[in-house]
């Protein structure tokens, strides 16, 4: 992923990929900003500061979740200010990143982050329709979240802010039972090694 080169055949690509991690819950963004430009590392800016303030009350760790996104390297910046939405072009061109980590996870929990990454994933294309609800799809469990972007003015109707706080319960319910799972399988591999070490 990181010698991707497909938006950038000329250069200048910048690659962000999480580090290599263990987890059973994948967020998927939008695509990087600046700072994650830079730092080649996700939701590294304030956008990521505001995600992690919403872990914290959801009562999840950030080594608890992959980060990820639709594209992968910063789209630029828009004339107007702000960041430039990734074309589809460019969605297009890392789904291939996107799927192979779907592959080598195999997510439980999978957490949709934007308008952008609801409809992708989700194909609902009203964020109000889809924050505060959870979705199954082939055995995975999708809780999607708004965009955590200070420019947003999504949170500031008063019923958004309460679809937040039902998908940030509902991330960390999710979360503490994959936990819960993987203590039972811990448990359980102690006790067949004790058990066989007395045989």
């Amino acid at each position: 992923m990181r010698a991707c080169s497909r938006c950038f055949p000329s250069g200048g690509n910048a690659p962000v990929v999480e580090r290599s991690k263990e987890s059973r819950i994948l967020l998927v963004g939008q695509a990087p900003g600046s700072t994650e430009a830079m730092t080649r590392l996700p939701f590294t800016g304030p956008t990521g500061e505001r995600l992690m303030s919403w872990f914290e009350r959801a009562g999840v760790l950030r080594e608890e979740v992959y980060l990820s996104a639709l594209c992968r390297c910063f789209p630029g910046k828009a004339k107007g200010g702000g960041d430039l939405a990734p074309s589809q072009a460019m969605i297009q061109n890392c789904r291939p990143h996107l799927l192979r980590e779907f592959a080598l996870l195999r997510p439980e929990v999978v957490v949709p982050v934007g308008s952008l990454a609801v409809k992708e994933l989700l194909g609902v294309t009203r964020l109000s329709e889809a924050v505060g609800r959870k979705f199954g799809r082939d055995g995975v469990v999708y809780v999607p979240l708004p965009h955590p972007s200070g420019a947003s003015t999504w949170l500031n109707v008063e019923e958004n802010k309460e679809r937040l706080v039902l998908a940030l319960t509902e991330l960390g319910v999710q979360a503490a039972a994959l936990r819960a799972d993987k203590q039972r399988e811990r448990r359980s591999f102690e006790g067949s090694g004790e058990e066989g070490r007395r045989r």
